[in-house]
């Protein structure tokens, strides 16, 4: 599987491949993405396949521009105002499927909503316009794995599954999309993301309802109970690691480990842990320690998303 530097005329390879329903993996400013044409049922599939993913947990459409997500799916004020304040970034809405949608079935779980994103990344952004379609991208990973968000994260867990790598280096936020359901009658909170809940709720004017996550039917990615999950045990709230583990520190006051460590910010600043996160979990994973110690991460801010993924990789 060749890792292209994603320059014009690989995107233009990469969307070639798209339009034929093969794989290809890009960089998204979240993390990278398993891309295939979100219309083609046959390569829908295929990502499904070269996971290893449950095929009831629905997957999200990228779009180029808000004017697609209209013509997709039902589009009432609150989706209208996040997508002004968020779109294009790191924020996928589900709504409503209008009837002549043409996302596939498999892609949306059967559900009669759909998740769709603006990404803002330059190369993400310039691949939907060539590829002329949705594209269906969850994680670029083995299913319930640590996502990626380097080239060689995607190689090292996908090998040759995919057509092309296009790479433009490290993702500058590190966790995935934050997931609101626009569908019903009150905006609903599905997925903690690189979209703070505060931002989200000073742009709607009023508080985000929580979902309760069922594994045996998401309506999200994400939802599921171990999800992002290094090969090594995660021990949460560690004030100081013990012998023998791994120790994923954040702050100032971290204690001194001779042990593998990394920090995710020695200053405390939660988005620059949140950029750090997952590469830090496969380095510390790499390492052969049976356990990952993680220190106590705020609750506030990118804290809520950082948290929600080391409770799932501990889960595992």
């Amino acid at each position: 599987m060749p890792i292209r530097p994603a320059t014009a005329d690989a995107i233009a390879q990469a969307a070639a491949a798209l339009r034929e329903g093969q794989l290809v993996a890009f960089p998204t400013e979240t993390v990278y993405g398993l891309g295939a044409d979100a219309t083609n049922a046959r390569a829908v599939a295929a990502i499904f396949e070269a996971k290893g993913r449950p095929r009831f947990n629905p997957l999200i459409a990228h779009i180029a521009d808000t004017g697609e997500a209209v013509r997709l799916a039902v589009f009432g004020p609150p989706a209208q105002a996040l997508a002004a304040a968020f779109w294009p970034g790191a924020l996928t809405l589900v709504l409503k499927k209008r009837p002549d949608c043409p996302i596939v079935d498999l892609a949306t779980a059967g559900l009669e909503t759909v998740a769709l994103r603006v990404p803002a990344h330059p190369v993400a952004r310039a691949l939907l316009r060539a590829a002329a379609r949705p594209i269906a991208a969850p994680s670029a990973n083995r299913s319930g794995h640590v996502s990626p968000t380097t080239a060689a994260h995607v190689e090292a867990d996908l090998g040759e599954r995919v057509a092309l790598i296009l790479d433009d280096g490290p993702c500058g936020i590190g966790i995935e999309s934050t997931v609101v359901d626009v569908s019903g009658s009150e905006p609903v909170l599905l997925r903690a993301g690189g979209v703070t809940r505060e931002a989200i709720e000073a742009a709607l004017g009023t508080p985000l309802a929580r979902h309760s996550d069922d594994a045996e039917r998401p309506t999200s990615p994400g939802q599921l109970a171990s999800h992002y999950a290094p090969r090594a045990a995660v021990r949460l709230n560690a004030v100081r690691p013990l012998a023998g583990e791994a120790f994923l520190a954040f702050g100032p006051t971290a204690p001194v480990h001779d042990g593998p460590t990394i920090n995710l910010s020695p200053s405390g600043d939660l988005v620059e842990a949140a950029a750090s996160l997952f590469a830090a979990l496969r380095l510390l994973d790499a390492s052969g320690a049976a356990t990952i110690a993680a220190m106590p991460i705020p609750e506030a801010g990118l804290g809520e998303a950082i948290n929600d993924r080391l409770r799932r990789a501990a889960a595992h």
